[in-house]
């Protein structure tokens, strides 16, 4: 079977590295980066870090507003389609580049496959909100990661082709993990495990709004231990338009390939992010996760206590970095690290 798969940001390319290698020993797949991470520090280092092939096309969109974005990816990618001829699209999580694929196949009545499945903030003024409900409704085949996606789906009212899996980054973490170093990192930029704070933020929401970008800079700069923020070009250009600069315990520095970010992850006393992959890297490396928003599509890390929910309050943000951690093992929430062969045999049947 031919399959073409649609990635275009970070965590797509971690998502797919992890599929792929099981799915190009059954299938042909034709890869297709969108560019919507077009950075050589977002994109091309976590291509040649993962082992993951060069893509067979890149429609070199870049970034634009969200409009703009998707309709020059549904574009391009729809004389893709059209060429190729393939049997199945597979699209991934909930960015613009979900979004375009699953409308390209959509209309062109290619069958769709999505990845990540089911998952809801509640909040349908986030542009990734619309984005996976869009795309779940458009897919014949929904791969959940969680019991909650498969419930959330049921809710709509869909119930065919619904398979949970588990989560395709829990599958490519525990390969890195193999082949991880985190003090060597560590190391090299003097940090000592559990002596600092790892940061990231991108989201709209918190690098558009410059009240919410300096509240939380402003709760960064009264924590008691230094800020690693690995800055996302999105906040660097938003900060430098609010005139804006991080406080002296917050060391900026660039953006970093996915092993080095798993090793930030694992020695951090916290995590503090507004992203959805990291809240789960959090979880499933024993690391409490401070969100930076005021909801999450991973419900399930913030009911077992190893996510707090924190907006950007920053005293809501220092009381959950001196919360005490939570104990005893945590529960199995992302599946057993098997979750792309389950897509792979689903797929063949």
């Amino acid at each position: 079977m031919k399959i073409v798969s649609v990635v275009g940001a970070r965590p797509q390319f971690i998502k797919a590295a992890a599929l792929s290698r099981v799915l190009s020993a059954r299938h042909q797949e034709v890869l297709v980066h969108t560019g919507q991470h077009y950075d050589p520090l977002l994109s091309d280092v976590f291509f040649s870090e993962l082992d993951l092939p060069p893509p067979d096309y890149h429609l070199g969109v870049g970034s634009a507003t969200h409009g703009k974005q998707t309709a020059q990816i549904l574009e391009r990618l729809e004389r893709v389609l059209l060429k190729e001829r393939p049997q199945r699209v597979l699209v991934y999580g909930d960015t613009n580049s979900t979004l375009a694929g699953a409308l390209a196949a959509a209309k062109l009545n290619i069958p769709l496959a999505h990845v990540e499945a089911g998952l809801r903030s509640g909040d349908r003024t986030m542009p990734e909100e619309l984005n996976r409900i869009l795309a779940d409704h458009c897919a014949d085949l929904l791969f959940c990661p969680t019991q909650t996606a498969v419930d959330n789906l049921a809710r709509e009212g869909i119930t065919a082709g619904v398979h949970l899996v588990g989560d395709v980054m829990y599958d490519a973490l525990l390969a890195q993990l193999e082949r991880l170093d985190p003090r060597a990192k560590l190391e090299r930029l003097a940090l000592t495990p559990r002596g600092y704070v790892l940061v990231t933020v991108h989201r709209a929401a918190n690098t558009d709004d410059p009240r919410r970008l300096r509240a939380i800079l402003d709760a960064l700069g009264a924590l008691a231990l230094p800020a690693v923020f690995p800055a996302h070009p999105r906040v660097l250009k938003a900060m430098a338009a609010a005139r804006l600069s991080p406080p002296p315990n917050v060391r900026v520095i660039d953006p970093v390939g996915y092993g080095d970010m798993l090793a930030l992850e694992k020695e951090a006393h916290r995590v503090l992010t507004d992203s959805g992959g990291m809240q789960k890297e959090a979880f499933l490396l024993g690391v409490p996760c401070v969100t930076l928003r005021d909801e999450t599509e991973w419900p399930e890390t913030v009911a077992c206590g190893w996510n707090t929910l924190a907006g950007a309050d920053a005293e809501r943000i220092a009381a959950a970095v001196e919360r005490p951690p939570p104990t005893g093992d945590r529960p199995p929430l992302f599946g057993d690290g098997h979750a792309a062969e389950k897509i792979v045999r689903v797929l063949k049947g």
